[in-house]
Parts: C-alpha cells; sequence; structure tokens
C-alpha cells in the first residue's frame, strides 16, 4: 500500500494570526486569519517570501501522508498539483481505499492519504486554500512543496487540476467491523436525540437546543466524583445530557434555521462514532456509514446523524472544533453512565490523593 510512513510524511494545516489571541478571543465575528501554515511556514500577502515547507520524495516510492487540520477556525481544501491521493484513514479509522485528487479538511478533522512519486521529476505545489480570506495561491500563498530528488531548490510552476475525483464523505467505508449499532432506521436507537443549533445576537452565541454553553464552577467530572450523578444536579444547566450505559445512542442535528459561521465540524470526545447520514445528502446508511470522531454539520437543510454504543462511561464533550464557536457557547456534555464513572474513577484514585492538596 505504502514505502514510507514516518515523521517528515506527517502534514499539518493551520491559520496564523498576527494579532495575540487575547485580543481575538473577544471579537466574535469578522476575524480572519493572515496565513496559512503547512508544517508551520506560510507567506502572506505584502509579506516576505520566506521559505516554505518542503516535503521530500524520490521517484516510483509511495509515501503515505498523514494529514492534520489543526486550524482555529477555516476548513481547508487540500491538493497535490499532478498527484491524486488515495484516502485509507479518517480520524484514526482504516478505510477502503478511495480516490480523490482534493479533499477537504475541517478543523480537528485527520486524513492519510497514500500519494506516488509518479511524475516527472520536478517541484509540484501542495495546495491548502482557506475557507475565509486569502483565497488565493499568490506569491505561495496557501502553498507547501512537494519536491522530487533532483529537482532544483526553488518554487514550482506547476499548475492545479484538472480535479476529476470529487471527494464523497459517504464513500468511506470502514476496514474493520463497519456498521451502524442498534436497529437500522432511523429513530429506532435506545436513545434518540435532536439537537437543534441556534444563534443569538445580540449577545452572539451559540445554542444547543436553546441553550448556550458557559464554563461551570467546577469540571463536570469532579461534579460526578463529588456525588452529583443526574443532569439536574450536574453544571452548567441544560448543557449536560445524561446517557445509560450500554446502550445505542443516535443524535440528529437538523439545520433547519441558521447556519452562522457554518459548516461547523462537531467534534465528541470519548468516542468515534458511525455517521448514518451525512452532510449534503439524505440518504441513510447503516450498513457501512463512515465512522469518525469530528464530522461536518453541512449547511441549511442538512440533517447529519450519528449513531455510537455508551461503553466508556465518563462525562464527554461535544463541541463545534472552531474555536471562536466553542468560546461563544457551542459545546454540551454528553454524561455517560455517570455512576459507573464515579466508581470507575474513585478506584483509579490512591487514597494518599486526597492528602496532596491539604493545609
Amino acid at each position: 500500500m505504502y514505502d514510507i510512513d514516518d515523521e517528515n510524511t506527517i502534514i499539518t494545516l493551520s491559520d496564523w494570526y498576527h494579532p495575540p489571541s487575547i485580543q481575538l478571543g473577544a471579537i466574535f465575528g469578522g476575524v480572519t486569519a493572515n496565513s496559512t501554515l503547512i508544517n508551520g511556514r506560510g507567506r502572506y500577502p505584502g509579506g516576505p517570501l520566506q521559505p516554505l515547507t518542503v516535503i521530500d520524495v524520490t521517484p516510483g516510492l509511495r509515501y503515505r501522508f498523514r494529514v492534520i487540520g489543526l486550524s482555529c477556525s477555516p476548513s481547508f481544501n487540500f491538493t497535490i498539483d499532478g498527484h491524486r491521493m488515495t484516502i485509507i484513514e479518517v480520524d484514526g479509522n482504516e478505510v477502503l481505499p478511495v480516490e480523490v485528487d482534493s479533499m477537504p479538511v475541517l478543523a480537528g478533522q485527520r486524513y492519510s492519504v497514500v500519494v506516488t512519486a509518479n511524475q516527472p521529476v520536478a517541484n509540484y505545489w501542495i495546495r491548502s486554500l482557506s475557507s475565509q480570506g486569502n483565497q488565493t495561491y499568490a506569491g505561495g500563498q496557501n502553498s507547501a512543496i512537494l519536491r522530487y530528488t533532483g529537482a532544483p531548490g526553488e518554487d514550482p510552476t506547476s499548475a492545479p487540476g484538472p480535479y476529476e475525483l470529487s471527494f464523497d464523505e459517504s464513500a468511506l467505508h470502514p476496514l474493520v467491523n463497519p456498521g451502524a449499532p442498534g436497529v437500522p432506521e432511523i429513530g429506532h436507537a435506545d436513545v434518540n436525540l435532536n439537537i437543534v443549533i441556534g444563534f443569538k445576537a445580540p449577545p452572539g452565541l451559540f445554542l444547543m437546543n436553546n441553550v448556550a454553553w458557559t464554563n461551570p464552577p467546577m469540571p463536570v467530572l469532579l461534579q460526578i466524583l463529588s456525588g452529583a450523578l443526574h443532569p439536574s444536579d450536574l453544571l452548567p444547566s441544560g448543557s449536560v445530557y445524561e446517557l445509560p450505559q450500554n446502550k445505542v445512542v443516535e443524535i440528529s442535528f437538523p439545520n433547519v434555521g441558521v447556519n452562522h459561521g457554518g459548516p461547523h465540524p462537531l467534534h465528541l470526545h470519548g468516542h468515534t462514532f458511525d455517521v448514518v447520514r451525512v452532510a449534503g445528502s439524505g440518504t441513510v446508511n447503516f450498513v457501512n456509514p463512515v465512522r469518525r470522531d469530528v464530522v461536518s454539520l453541512g449547511l441549511l437543510g442538512d440533517n447529519v446523524t450519528i449513531r455510537f454504543t455508551t461503553d466508556n462511561p465518563g462525562p464527554w464533550f461535544l463541541h463545534c472544533h472552531i474555536d471562536w464557536h466553542l468560546n461563544h457557547g457551542f459545546a454540551v456534555v454528553m454524561a455517560e453512565a455517570p455512576s459507573e464513572a464515579a466508581t470507575q474513577q474513585a478506584a483509579a484514585v490512591p487514597a494518599d490523593w486526597a492528602q496532596l492538596c491539604l493545609p
């Protein structure tokens, strides 16, 4: 499948802001990155022609590139001039190979792609076009370099496209144990939740079922360890959903009226989940749906639906991976089997731990 998979084949995509985060954190809208960074390097409008990241390849070899979305906000459209990519892994889950020539990478998402160095010896642009601002490749913006052994040390002159193999999230079928848990019909899991995303302006808050997340005075796990085991006891009120142990949970996110700042990359801690209905599609798939832990909620009219089994007790954060949206209320906690979580934690914490912070 591939010949090379090492520290040199990791590709990170991120956004870079010139003002410090303490200033940006208070701003809700209108913030765009000054530049896109690929493995920590990039250029910005009017800036110097700083050296770009170079990925070296040897003709004829196959490379596993691990592409990681590290952005605070934008998504990126990832391409490599003159080369197709075969997706083999999504958010840590192996999938049956799917060949594409472009790939959207949202904040928090990860992909492994196999790329064969089968083109003439030269330099080729690696492109990571941001969804927000600076949507240009002029002067090497949003770019890195794929350099064949023997090619000169200079910027590429390659052209993008043509793009003929479009990305389709629903085509990413798990390689191991495919299939969503539970009865294969929408609304027939053990626990069925609809979480509607809303927006309140002013003051500029995201709502999940009409509630904006606020930081509780004590982390939810510590609340559970202190004896709060029911949603009515757990803070923040309205943002904690209790889930029973070893049950199939289905959550739908109908995008019915608000898409401010979307599409939103939604991430669940503590689990991977099966996306039985992906963004942009009304088709339901329980047989071999894509399995991941960060999913796009799509656009207006979409109704993304996920399923997972509650086999990992604890309080698990479910949130938008766009930092500004999380900072403005876009989150809830899935309190999974809180009694069992308290028992497990109590058994795991040595008695001496309680003595560490005594006066």
